[in-house]
């Protein structure tokens, strides 16, 4: 079932928060287990099962980058799952150093203010790489979107050792 089709939206990227989420509660409504308590456990089941499926549409659509792995895969492309790897020298270079970089700044004794920064450039390359997928994607140009998808995996990645080593400092882990 394609998730758009599900939410009678078109498919569109970024989704418009406002009309998903409109959508996500009136399924929810209409199909919550909840109001099939007293059916017979065939149709208990059924509306078991529209639920998850709303769920796990709703899971998608609304997180920018499975949004733009699930369009990928509506048109051949499927990213969640591949295990291509990235034939971008000079992006994976560029990830090196930044690994490296976070390396540094995680061994020094005052990193707050170098992490800030680190984090402040990493914030803008994330963000233009989804103003390209976001380009990509509404002009069709489906490869050269799937390779921004799956350098912006790696972005989010070294996104979340920043938030890691964030909550160190703090001492929250």
């Amino acid at each position: 079932m394609n998730y758009f089709t599900l939410f009678g939206l078109p498919i569109n990227y970024p989704v418009d928060d406002n009309q998903l989420r409109s959508r996500f509660q009136d399924l929810q409504r209409q199909f919550h287990p909840d109001r099939f308590v007293c059916q017979p456990e065939n149709e208990r089941l059924i509306a078991l099962q529209k639920a998850t499926a709303i769920n796990a549409a709703y899971q998608t659509l609304k997180h920018s980058l499975k949004c733009a792995e699930y369009i990928l895969s509506l048109y051949g492309f499927n990213l969640i799952h591949e295990q291509q790897t990235l034939q971008d020298p000079a992006f994976l270079a560029e990830q090196l150093e930044l690994y490296e970089e976070l390396d540094n700044i995680a061994n020094k004794i005052n990193t707050e203010n170098l992490l800030s920064k680190f984090s402040l450039r990493l914030n803008k390359a994330i963000k233009q790489r989804y103003a390209l997928i976001t380009q990509q994607l509404n002009n069709q140009q489906w490869p050269e979107a799937a390779d921004t998808v799956r350098k912006m995996k790696f972005l989010n990645k070294l996104q979340q050792q920043v938030k890691n080593l964030k909550e160190t400092m703090l001492g929250f882990e």
